[in-house]
């Protein structure tokens, strides 16, 4: 067999990698379920009209279909999920009668979108969701509970460089622009967020012709733009603008909540900032929108977002509300590995390796390493009775901490001799009691590391 070429666009993990995906996972989880979140599971593939029904681009759908299937088999107009909130949105409408609202949901898991893959972009990629949903109506405050919960959970993950939390709100930027008099206020507004990606002499030229503004009226919308503050000092800077409209002042007053509100979560590592020129391109938000930007990536683009959406879920009869914030777990995890080495301190979770005199000791080994386990200490026997250096380097190599020599039993004399615990890195070497003995907390699992050891 030829060897197998890479997939561009799906990451695959070595093993101390996949370790610290797996304690991202594992945190996230935890901090979400301190506050409350319960978790889900969605389905991987959706109605291809549900999946299409809120502006996003067929380009990017990955469609279902079984090989030599006929055109109208029964798999036809299935896509797998390019997001989690729109698959969360269905769930909702099908299990309402048996879900309390608000409903409070985090899920992390795979989604598929067919993008051209580049760093911090991938064709299969892990994203972790929280969201609150109500049925009618949702206080805004949980558009604040969000940014924290999501910024608690960040700030667990002690390896991450310093990250940036930008938020915005819908309402405050149409409402600016339909102050200004722009006939279409969303098409300014997926014009405007276009400025991290395009100069902004090209975006004033688009807003004039793709969003009929004059060129005074792009002027001010750059203006608007422009503004980015760590505090609240934003609202007078937009008024300073001269430009009034009842839904302008509603959006400035709920950020000026969410800035207010995630104040105290700000430290060396997290910061957040009233960002104006943030819109997000999916039409379904329509209050808060969040972006989050790691220092010294910022190529990469938004690694954490999401935003306010009244109307993405209604049944005709009740709408559910919601507002939610997504974390792209690989997207962060994928170039840390590439360009800072970033990896576990060991590439398995064994914390003892047994090692093995002679096959003849295999079952008392075997023996030994249940006790361990019983306890909760990850443990595996030698595979080999090979001599003890050769073992002791075995362990070395996969970082294993501890070697755990059986002693030799005598008969008559009980036990024998006591089972000796060596710890390869001090060189310490001591008797011990396998139904007592219990390693340091900080050996019970691989830790992340910013380069693998050695």
């Amino acid at each position: 067999m030829a060897r197998p070429t890479p997939l561009s666009g799906f990451p695959e993990f070595l093993p101390a990698q996949r370790q610290v995906e797996q304690h991202v996972i594992a945190t996230l989880a935890h901090t979400f379920e301190l506050h409350g979140f319960a978790n889900v599971e969605t389905r991987a593939v959706e109605p291809l009209d549900q999946l299409l029904r809120k502006g996003e681009t067929s380009k990017e759908v990955y469609v279902l279909r079984r090989l030599q299937e006929a055109s109208d088999g029964r798999d036809a107009g299935l896509g797998l999920h390019f997001d989690l909130t729109v698959p969360f949105a269905r769930y909702v409408l099908e299990n309402a009668g048996k879900l309390t609202f608000p409903f409070r949901r985090y899920q992390i898991q795979k989604v598929w979108r067919g993008e051209r893959p580049q760093e911090g972009r991938y064709r299969e990629f892990t994203q972790a969701d929280i969201d609150v949903i109500g049925q009618d109506r949702l206080d805004f405050h949980h558009d604040v509970e969000v940014a924290r919960v999501m910024l608690d959970a960040l700030r667990r993950l002690d390896f991450l460089p310093g990250f940036t939390l930008q938020v915005n709100n819908r309402k405050l930027i149409q409402g600016f622009y339909q102050g200004l008099g722009a006939a279409d206020p969303d098409a300014v507004m997926r014009v405007v967020d276009k400025l991290d990606k395009v100069p902004q002499e090209a975006v004033s030229r688009l807003l004039v012709d793709e969003a009929g503004l004059s060129a005074e009226q792009a002027q001010r919308c750059l203006d608007l733009a422009g503004i980015c503050t760590a505090d609240t000092s934003f609202v007078d800077a937009v008024r300073a603008l001269g430009v009034t409209h009842p839904l302008l002042e509603e959006g400035l007053t709920e950020l000026a909540a969410v800035i207010e509100g995630c104040a105290g979560l700000v430290t060396e590592q997290v910061s957040i900032v009233a960002d104006l020129k943030i819109a997000r391109g999916l039409d379904y938000y329509t209050g808060t929108v969040f972006e989050t930007r790691l220092r010294g990536f910022e190529a990469l683009g938004s690694i954490c977002s999401g935003g306010r959406y009244d109307t993405l879920a209604t049944d005709g009869r009740t709408t559910y509300p919601g507002v939610g914030i997504s974390l792209g777990v690989s997207r962060v995890l994928v170039p840390l590995f590439a360009r800072t080495g970033l990896a576990a301190s060991r590439s398995v979770p064994s914390v003892v390796l047994v090692a093995l005199p002679d096959e003849d000791s295999r079952s008392r080994c075997d023996d030994l390493a249940d006790r361990l386990r019983a306890r909760g200490i990850s443990t595996e026997v030698a595979p080999d009775p090979q001599r003890f250096g050769k073992q002791i380097r075995y362990a070395e190599r996969r970082g294993i901490p501890y070697v755990l020599f059986p002693g030799s039993p005598q008969p008559g004399s009980g036990d024998g001799e006591a089972p000796q615990l060596k710890d390869i890195r001090s060189g310490e070497q001591s008797a011990i009691d396998p139904d007592s003995w219990q390693p340091p907390v900080d050996d019970l699992r691989p830790s992340v590391v910013t380069a693998p050891p050695g």
